[in-house]
């Protein structure tokens, strides 16, 4: 008998095929645009979005997915546990207090004096960024938006069934941090519990049948409270009038598979990507009435799905279930839109990739496959066997030299200690240096003239021209306001990893392959299809031209190994380490031509580091000691003078808190300021011995913070870690921000650290 088949996505990507809710964002944010114009946008978007579904032929259409900045963002908006810092007034919109929570209240024309922008930190694994919720032990819940209804009214109107999406509400408990000590934010469950049964309960009289929750904590090493919260809580929301489907994702449930499976619920949805040994158990264990959705196209990267192995695994359960749903493994969100822009990408790579728009596709042939309807996948078997035997991804020369590697740790010859004072007696900086972490503005003619020469419009030798100026520009700057280690603010390029992919054989780059990364801020992930070279210098010019134009030292900047993989679409005909491996070798080639040119300090940024770390114990020993290998032998072989630094952000570094030392940089910067230093306590707690750089502004907001609020900052790092060890700059790179809140940010960092300097002493 053939199972009954549903088709349905978890999510789709927010922003549009030329990032038109970007640009609506920013025209609104700079007081260009109504917020009915903006609304309009997102209201074509979505109309657009709902359109592709149908045409894919989807038994539903998604609602609630959509967000003007984010989804967590929107929860805190929609159950009213808008953190009372703020201090909204009755008067403040509930768009002027969305992006007050988001980008800080001094932009947003509101708010009291305590109105610093919501941490934000990235989604489990991925390179997207969340708001983190703030708990008291007095937070209390209640229906306070109406945005999800108005979308559910408006997706009513192309009569087709809904699904609406709503975060799981111990996934939303689990995201936030507690802001006092003393209580634990599970004990806010009883409170949050009813507002969720008001919403599922309008959702139903609006025609809902189905809602889906994602819990991908059900993913993790949940402690015991925790799991045993889950099966109240979903008796609590049984019957509101509408089927509550279990969405997880990311990672296997292992432990908590039983415990997904007997949940009072009407169905679970499965990852079978990244969780493919759940299906067994799942089978055995999920009642026959609930429903089962397998996600079986790959949601977080951009390769083809080979059909003929995706329908082999679903048989076990079309052979054992009434009904069937079929999905891609997660949310959309992570990939890009469409191919159908890709007009630079030659024929064979592309008949090798699929995006949001053509998984769609692949879904509803994977669809009439189980239906037992006739398809014909000869293109893509014959694309599948191209990208396998093709030359252009297997170089032997590049796995000679992996092989020849052997098993070489790639510790520095001279431990830190050493190291340490051949930096000082080369660059003898003052207690408390300050620097950048590497960006400058990239502004509008930046992007203008970055985009002329591309169409060839504009010459090399006059795009060249250009960037120097703004090289010398910023190198001006920094030189006036006092800092002590210069960059020279990458104006010619793109992205920090992108750039590097354009240099390295092995990389391809879209034209429009852009992904949310957080709020309005887009990034176009290179698609890594092949083995790496690097065939010739990336970075030496632009540096050597910058060193040449100062006395003081300009830093040489790279993109770390670890985060051109994790930032990439990569393979997945390799192991991780392998591919790493490549990825270091490149970098240390460059980090050897850098010195060569006479540049003495050099950053590697690993921001994507915590980000890749696997989301639960068995496999995160292997990648943290493959990403930590991997940036040792990127950096191995410089000389003692030479300092290395890296950079990390918008993560939570105590789970790495080991790997951190075994980098052995010698100076790591870190995003601190929305945290309010609370990152530090753990460096201390363990001894980092190495110098450290905790952020002391945030660069996603436009607030430009006073002196004294840094210094502030400053005064408390110092009170957990050796003055002699830390340094002083931003929470990361300052291109999204303009010349002007720069230069004030930076002359009130600079002023803060002198300030806290004079008070030691020094």
């Amino acid at each position: 008998m053939t199972p009954t088949i549903r088709t349905h996505i978890l999510g789709y990507p927010r922003m549009g095929a030329q990032r038109e809710l970007k640009f609506a964002l920013e025209a609104f944010w700079r007081g260009e645009a109504r917020a009915d114009e903006l609304e309009a946008v997102a209201r074509g978007l979505r109309a657009t979005h709902w359109a592709h579904q149908m045409e894919a032929g989807l038994d539903f259409l998604t609602v609630g997915d959509f967000s003007l900045y984010d989804h967590v963002l929107d929860h805190i908006q929609l159950f009213g546990c808008e953190p009372a810092r703020f201090r909204f007034s009755p008067t403040d919109t509930a768009l002027a207090r969305y992006f007050a929570m988001a980008r800080g209240s001094q932009q947003a024309g509101c708010c009291g004096a305590n109105g610093a922008a919501l941490e934000m930190t990235k989604w489990f694994d991925t390179n997207y960024h969340y708001l983190v919720p703030e708990f008291l032990p007095d937070t209390t819940f209640r229906l306070a938006s109406r945005r999800l209804f108005d979308e559910v009214a408006e997706a009513r109107a192309l009569g087709r069934p809904l699904k609406a999406v709503l975060l799981g509400p111990l996934t939303f408990l689990w995201l936030g941090k507690e802001k006092a000590a003393g209580f634990s934010r599970l004990d806010l469950l009883p409170r949050l519990l009813p507002v969720y049964g008001e919403v599922l309960a309008q959702l139903s009289a609006l025609g809902v049948k189905w809602v889906q929750m994602d819990e991908p904590v059900l993913g993790l090493e949940l402690p015991e409270a925790w799991r045993r919260a889950f099966e109240p809580a979903y008796a609590a929301l049984t019957g509101n009038g509408v089927n509550l489907l279990i969405a997880t994702y990311f990672s296997p449930l292992a432990e908590n598979a039983r415990l997904a499976c007997q949940l009072p619920v009407a169905g679970l949805h499965l990852d079978l990507v990244s969780a493919g040994t759940d299906l067994v158990p799942v089978l055995d264990w999920l009642p026959a009435h609930k429903a089962l959705s397998l996600g079986i196209i790959d949601g977080r990267n951009v390769w083809r799905t080979d059909l003929d192995a995706a329908s082999a695994r679903l048989l076990p359960a079309l052979r054992q279930r009434a009904e069937v749903w079929l999905a891609p493994s997660c949310s959309l969100l992570h990939v890009p839109l469409t191919l159908a822009g890709e007009t630079g990408l030659d024929g064979e790579l592309k008949s090798w990739l699929a995006f949001a728009r053509e998984k769609l596709d692949e879904l509803a042939q994977l669809a009439n496959a189980a239906r037992g309807k006739a398809v014909d996948w000869t293109a893509m078997r014959r694309a599948l066997e191209s990208r396998r035997i093709s030359p252009r991804v297997h170089r032997p020369q590049v796995a000679e030299r992996i092989a020849a590697l052997g098993q070489e740790p790639g510790f520095r010859a001279t431990p830190y200690g050493k190291r340490r004072a051949a930096q000082r007696a080369r660059h003898p900086l003052p207690l408390l240096p300050t620097t950048t972490i590497g960006s400058f503005p990239q502004t509008r003619e930046i992007r203008q003239a970055r985009a002329a020469l591309a169409r060839g419009e504009l010459d090399a030798g006059t795009y060249r021209g250009m960037m120097e100026r703004e090289i010398a520009r910023a190198l001006r700057l920094q030189t006036a306001l006092g800092l002590d280690v210069l960059v020279h603010g990458e104006p010619e390029r793109n992205d920090m990893v992108e750039y590097f992919a354009e240099h390295l054989e092995g990389f391809a780059v879209t034209r429009n392959g852009w992904v949310q990364s957080y709020g309005s801020r887009c990034v176009k992930p290179p698609i890594l299809y092949g083995d790496i070279h690097r065939p010739h210098a990336i970075t030496v010019s632009w540096t050597r031209l910058a060193q040449g134009l100062t006395d003081k030292p300009v830093k040489g900047m790279l993109t770390g190994p670890v985060t051109l993989f994790k930032w990439s679409f990569v393979r997945t005909d390799l192991p991780l380490a392998t591919v790493l491996l490549q990825l270091a070798l490149a970098i240390r080639d460059e980090v050897r031509d850098l010195e060569e040119a006479g540049i003495d300090i050099i950053q590697i940024d690993e921001p994507a580091l915590r980000e890749g770390l696997p989301l639960r114990g068995p496999a995160q020993s292997g990648y943290l000691e493959a990403a930590a290998r991997a940036f040792r032998l990127a950096a191995a072989q410089t000389r003692d003078s030479t300092q290395i630094h890296t950079h990390m952000c918008y993560a939570e570094f105590g789970d790495i808190l080991p790997t951190l030392v075994e980098l052995d940089a010698d100076v790591l910067t870190i995003e601190a300021s929305r945290s309010a230093m609370d990152s530090l306590a753990g460096f201390a707690r363990i001894g980092y011995p190495n110098e450290l750089g905790p952020g002391v502004f945030d660069v996603h907001s436009p607030q430009v913070p006073s002196t004294a609020a840094m210094a502030q900052l400053i005064e408390e790092a110092v009170a957990v870690f050796p003055a002699q060890r830390l340094w002083v700059n931003p929470d990361c790179g300052l291109k999204t921000r303009n010349w002007e809140e720069v230069k004030a940010a930076l002359a009130n960092m600079v002023a803060a650290a002198a300030q806290v300097r004079r008070r030691l002493g020094a």
